[in-house]
C-alpha cells in the first residue's frame, strides 16, 4: 500500500461535496477518476496530495512514500528560464553533486591518506548519485521536455514568455523527472498535442509507481486505467477494472438497483393499499399498525437519475451548400521572420469531417483561421463555396462571455423569437438543467463556459462548422453529447481535437500539418496512424548487405520469378491465418454475447427480493455471477489479442501503400 484515503468527506458550506471516500492505492496502480464537472474530482486529488484538509476521514500514506500532483495554477510572471525551473525536480541530485565535490576536495587535500570513514561516505553518495541518473541528469531534462514538445530554441525562454499550456507541459515534465511514487495527474492531456500524448503515453507505461489520474481522453483511459472511481452527485464507487469493464458493470448495477427498486416500489404499493382499506376497520388495526411500522423502518432503494448525458442534441437541419464548400489556393502566411506556409491548397467538400493534425507550432491554429476566415493570409486565395453559411468555434469565445448574465440570458441573446420555446431543452442537451439554467456566467466553471459557448454556436447553426478544441474543458458526458450531435449534423465540418475518441468518432479525413506542408489521409484517427507507419516503413533506407567475401556465397538477384512465387505464397499464409482468426473472433464474440446475457438473467435474479429470503441461494447466485465475470474477463483478454492478430495481419509486410484506404 503506498497511499489510503479513509472515510474522506468534504462540504462547502451547507453543500456535501463528496463522501466518504475510501480508496487503497498499490503500486502499479493506474487509477481513473471520473464523473461529471463539478463533482470534485480535484479537490479529491488536492486532498490526496496534502495541500488541502478533508472535513471528515484521514489521509495515510506509507512511510518515505512520495506524493505529488499535477497543479493547475502556475505563477505566468515567473521570469527565470524553463530549463533552470524544470531541473527543480532533480534538486536532490544537486545537494548530492555538491557533497561529492566537498569530498573530491577532502580527499585530495589529503594526498594519498584518505580516512577510511570519507572513503565510505564517496562511495556511498556516488552510489546514490549515480543510482538516481545524475550523470545523466542534463540528458533526462532534455529528453522529456522534447517529448513534451519544446524546442531546443526554447529551453533558456523564461517562463513568463510561455502560455497557460505550455507552463502546464513544464510542471508534467518536473513530475515526470521526480518519478513520485504515486502520480496525480488532473487532464494531464488537455493541453497536450497528439504526437505529445503518444510519448507521454510511452513514458508512463514504463513509470513503476501507481498513477491516480482524472481525464476526459477516453481514449487514454481506456489504455491505461486498470481501475475506475467513480465521483458523482456526491458518491463514490470504484470499479476493479479498466474502461470498458466500467461502462459495463455501471450499466448492470444500474439495470440491478431499478429491478430491486420496481420489485419495492411493488411491495410498497401493495402494502399501502392493504392500510388504506383496512385503516378504520377495528379488527385490522393491529396488521394496519405493523405495516405502517414497516414502512417507516423500510430501507429505500435509491436509484441516481439516468445520467444527463442520455440526452441527445438534434442539431436543426441546415441548408444544402455547393460541392465544394472551401477551397484555399497558393496560401502564403509568416509571422516576422517566421513563415508558416509557403504556397499551400486544400479543398473541403460538402459532408466531410476534416480533422486537422500535427505537433503544437507546425500551423493548425493558423490554417484553421484561414479557413475560418478570421485571419488573413499574406497570399493565395480564399474561396467559399456556394450558399456556406460558416460558424466559427475558437478558445477565446469563453472569455467573450457576459460574466453578468445568466445562462439562459446568454443563450437569449442568441435567440431569435422562433428558438424561445426550445432554449431550455437545448441547454438540457448540454447538460444545463434546472436552476442551472439561472447561475451566472460568472460563476460557471471553465468546462460549463465551454458548453455555454458550443450551444450558442449550436443553436442555429450554419452548414460549415470549424471547431478549434471543441472538448477542452468537457467531461465525458459532455463529450458524449457534442460527439453525438455532430455524428448527425447534416453539414460540412473542420476541426482540430487532441481527443483521439472524439476524432475516431467523427473525421472522415485527416490533414497532417507538418513544417508547411498538408498531406491528407482518408479515415479517422486511426487510419491516419496507420497510414504514418506505413509511410516510415516506405521511408526507411534499405539494410546495408554485409560485405561480399570469398566464402559468401553471390546474393540472388531481386525481382525473379521464385521471389514473386515465394511472396505470393506468403500472402497466402497471411490470408487463411487471418480468416482463421476472424472465425475465432466471431465464435468468441458470440461465447461473449452468451456468457453477458446469462450475467444480466443472473442480476434480475438477484435483484428479487424473494431470492434475498436465502441466503444460502444468495451466496450461490453471486459466486456463480463471480465465475462468469471471471470468465468474461478473459474472454475480453483473448478477444482483444485475437483483434491485435487480425490487425497485425491486416496489411502485408511488403505493401507499398501511399495512403490509408478509405473506410479501412
Amino acid at each position: 500500500m503506498l497511499l489510503r484515503i479513509e472515510d474522506v468527506a468534504k462540504s462547502f458550506g451547507a453543500r456535501r461535496l463528496f463522501g466518504p471516500v475510501d480508496l487503497t492505492v498499490n503500486a502499479g496502480d493506474r487509477v481513473g477518476l471520473v464523473g461529471p464537472n463539478g463533482a470534485g474530482k480535484t479537490t479529491l486529488l488536492r486532498i490526496a496530495g496534502g495541500e488541502e484538509a478533508p472535513d471528515a476521514g484521514r489521509l495515510i500514506a506509507a512511510r518515505g512514500a512520495r506524493v505529488a500532483r499535477l497543479r493547475q495554477e502556475i505563477d505566468p510572471t515567473l521570469d527565470h528560464p524553463l530549463r533552470a525551473e524544470v531541473a527543480t525536480a532533480l534538486a536532490g541530485l544537486d545537494a548530492l553533486e555538491a557533497e561529492l565535490r566537498e569530498l573530491e576536495e577532502r580527499m585530495a587535500a589529503g594526498g594519498g591518506d584518505v580516512p577510511a570513514a570519507v572513503a565510505e561516505r564517496y562511495d556511498r553518495v556516488r552510489h546514490a548519485f549515480e543510482l538516481g541518473g545524475g550523470f545523466e541528469r542534463d540528458a533526462r531534462i532534455d529528453r522529456v521536455l522534447a517529448g513534451l514538445g519544446f524546442r531546443p530554441e526554447q529551453l533558456e525562454r523564461p517562463l513568463s514568455s510561455f502560455s497557460g499550456g505550455w507552463l502546464m507541459r513544464a510542471e508534467l515534465a518536473k513530475l515526470l523527472l521526480a518519478e513520485p511514487d504515486v502520480l496525480l495527474l488532473d487532464e494531464p492531456t488537455n493541453h497536450l498535442d497528439l504526437p505529445s500524448i503518444q510519448w507521454f503515453e510511452e513514458t508512463l507505461e514504463g513509470f513503476r509507481g501507481a498513477v491516480v489520474v482524472t481525464s476526459h481522453d477516453r481514449t487514454f483511459l481506456r489504455r491505461h486505467a486498470t481501475r475506475i472511481a467513480e465521483l458523482a452527485a456526491g458518491r463514490f464507487t470504484v470499479y476493479e477494472g479498466g474502461w470498458d469493464y466500467y461502462l459495463a458493470e455501471r450499466q448492470l448495477r444500474r439495470e440491478q438497483a431499478l429491478a430491486e427498486q420496481r420489485s419495492q416500489d411493488r411491495k410498497i404499493a401493495e402494502t399501502e393499499r392493504f392500510i388504506e382499506r383496512f385503516r378504520y376497520k377495528a379488527s385490522k388495526a393491529r396488521q394496519v399498525q405493523s405495516r405502517i411500522k414497516s414502512l417507516d423502518k423500510l430501507d429505500r432503494v435509491e436509484v441516481e437519475p439516468e445520467s444527463r448525458a442520455r440526452l441527445r442534441l438534434k442539431i436543426p437541419p441546415v441548408a444544402r451548400a455547393g460541392a465544394v464548400v472551401l477551397r484555399l489556393e497558393g496560401i502564403h502566411k509568416a509571422y516576422g521572420e517566421n513563415v508558416v506556409y509557403r504556397g499551400v491548397d486544400l479543398e473541403v467538400e460538402r459532408g466531410e469531417r476534416l480533422a486537422l493534425a500535427g505537433p503544437n507550432g507546425a500551423g493548425k491554429s493558423t490554417l484553421l483561421r484561414i479557413l475560418a476566415g478570421a485571419l488573413p493570409a499574406d497570399a493565395g486565395t480564399r474561396q467559399p463555396g456556394h450558399n456556406v453559411s460558416l460558424a466559427f468555434f475558437a478558445q477565446h469565445q469563453l472569455e467573450a462571455l457576459d460574466p453578468t448574465r445568466s445562462v439562459l440570458e446568454e443563450l437569449e441573446s442568441e435567440a431569435n423569437v422562433d428558438d424561445q420555446p426550445r432554449l431550455r431543452g437545448h441547454l438540457g442537451a448540454f447538460l444545463f438543467s434546472g436552476d442551472d439554467v439561472k447561475k451566472k456566467v460568472s460563476v460557471l466553471s471553465g468546462g460549463e463556459k465551454a458548453r455555454l459557448a458550443l450551444a450558442k454556436l449550436l443553436l442555429r447553426p450554419a452548414n460549415l462548422l470549424v471547431l478549434d478544441e471543441p472538448t477542452n474543458h468537457l467531461d465525458v458526458e459532455a463529450c458524449e453529447v457534442l460527439e453525438a450531435a455532430l455524428r448527425d449534423y447534416g453539414g460540412t465540418l473542420i476541426f482540430i481535437s487532441h481527443d483521439r475518441a472524439f476524432i475516431n468518432a467523427l473525421a472522415t479525413r485527416v490533414v497532417e500539418v507538418r513544417e508547411g506542408e498538408l498531406t491528407s489521409y482518408l479515415g479517422n484517427y486511426d487510419d491516419f496512424q496507420r497510414g504514418l507507419e506505413r509511410a516510415a516503413q516506405r521511408d526507411a533506407p534499405e539494410p546495408e548487405a554485409p560485405p561480399a567475401t570469398a566464402k559468401a556465397p553471390a546474393a540472388a538477384p531481386t525481382g525473379t520469378s521464385g521471389d514473386a512465387r515465394e511472396a505470393r505464397r506468403l500472402e497466402r499464409e497471411r490470408r487463411k491465418a487471418r480468416e482463421r482468426a476472424e472465425r475465432k473472433l466471431g465464435r468468441l464474440e458470440a461465447e461473449i454475447l452468451e456468457r453477458e446475457t446469462a450475467l444480466e438473467e443472473l442480476g434480475w435474479r438477484l435483484g428479487d427480493p424473494a431470492v434475498h429470503r436465502d441466503g444460502e441461494q444468495v451466496r450461490a447466485l453471486e459466486a456463480e455471477r463471480a465465475e462468469l465475470k471471471d470468465a468474461i474477463a478473459a474472454l475480453y483478454r483473448d478477444w482483444e489479442r485475437l483483434a491485435a492478430e487480425i490487425e497485425s495481419l491486416g496489411q502485408a509486410p511488403d505493401a507499398r501503400v501511399d495512403g490509408p484506404e478509405a473506410g479501412s
